[in-house]
């Protein structure tokens, strides 16, 4: 593992390119709705559950991480919380995703997903973010 000198984040890869944890995480919940807030908490708590996370606040989003980063909150709306998880296959036979789209440059496709209630983390949603998590550790 390699640790920045100025932020003291841990990386697998030598001399990752970071922002240095510029922001912090108050920065994307200030202002956000009770309902959001409440509902990005319990989206931390359901991945505390499957295994040691951590949260790492980003200029533009948060990225959860075990041993490296598996998956993104990229927007926390009025009444939502719009997550994104990277995965080496394109998994369409699903309810869950709203979005699957390959990354350029990558062999990854991306798997979007809206969250609008506590609900909406069901046993399909964790099967996801459990092999998200595994392919973070």
């Amino acid at each position: 593992m390699w640790i920045c000198s100025l932020c003291n984040q841990e990386f697998v890869n030598t001399n990752q390119v970071h922002s240095c944890r510029d922001k912090i995480l108050s920065d994307f919940l200030t202002g956000k709705s009770e309902h959001t807030v409440a509902l990005f908490d319990y989206l931390v708590a359901e991945y505390q559950q499957i295994g040691n996370i951590t949260v790492h606040p980003a200029k533009s989003m948060i990225s959860f991480a075990a041993r490296t980063r598996f998956a993104y909150v990229i927007q926390l709306g009025k009444n939502f919380v719009d997550v994104v998880f990277p995965f080496k296959q394109a998994y369409d036979d699903n309810l869950c995703f709203n979005k699957i789209k390959p990354v350029p440059g990558s062999d990854d496709f991306n798997h979007h997903l809206r969250l609008y209630f506590k609900e909406d983390i069901n046993d399909e949603v964790k099967k996801f973010m459990k092999l998200a998590y595994q392919n973070g550790l």
